[in-house]
């Protein structure tokens, strides 16, 4: 069954494709966009995906299919944010100070990383900015140090780069041309 007559049409299968995307409140994976479009596979997902970007891009609506975090998530184009932007005044905005910038910075770039390496390269102490980041989503416990009493290693989340727009860590630019200072050697041991 077809949705009209025309260019622009979509059939049933892209119909519900968009609608999933319309739906979701963060990016999906092809795997999970053809399961809740009732899809043969995420390779139709994708194959749908893309045909939907098409035709946005050929009808010049108010939105955009992106690939973020491993997914693809339905937005609106960055031209419409002026206007769209009161009505999101209300809802609590992701805002970070700047020593929290620089250690999701140094998280990002390093990770996984150790409480202890984060605070040489900064200087200073950062217990409470790895709570706050943590309580944000955008960052993780990815594990421990083999070294003496098992640190705790720090990495960042999906939500970091549903954040940041990315799709995947290997999109970080920016930083990564102006080395970091290093950290010391940690001992590893027994």
């Amino acid at each position: 069954m077809s949705l009209g007559v025309g260019p622009l049409v979509r059939d049933q299968r892209l119909a519900r494709v968009e609608a999933v995307l319309l739906a979701a409140d963060e990016p999906l994976p092809p795997r999970r966009i053809a399961q809740a479009a009732g899809l043969s596979d995420a390779a139709e997902a994708r194959r749908l995906v893309h045909r939907l970007r098409q035709l946005y891009e050929q009808d010049g609506t108010a939105f955009q299919v992106e690939e973020i975090a491993g997914g693809y998530q339905l937005l609106t184009r960055p031209e419409f944010h002026p206007w769209l932007r009161s009505l999101r005044q209300n809802q609590e905005e992701l805002r970070l100070s700047a020593p929290a910038r620089e250690t999701l910075a140094i998280i990002a770039y390093r990770q996984p990383i150790m409480r202890a390496d984060i605070e040489a390269i900064r200087g200073v102490q950062c217990g409470e900015i790895l709570r706050v980041l943590m309580e944000k989503g955008l960052i993780r416990i990815a594990g421990r140090h083999p070294s003496l009493g098992r640190p705790v290693l720090y990495g960042t989340t999906r939500k970091f780069l549903q954040v940041f727009g990315l799709q995947d860590l290997k999109d970080l630019t920016g930083l990564a041309d102006q080395p970091l200072p290093e950290a010391p050697p940690r001992p590893t041991g027994s």
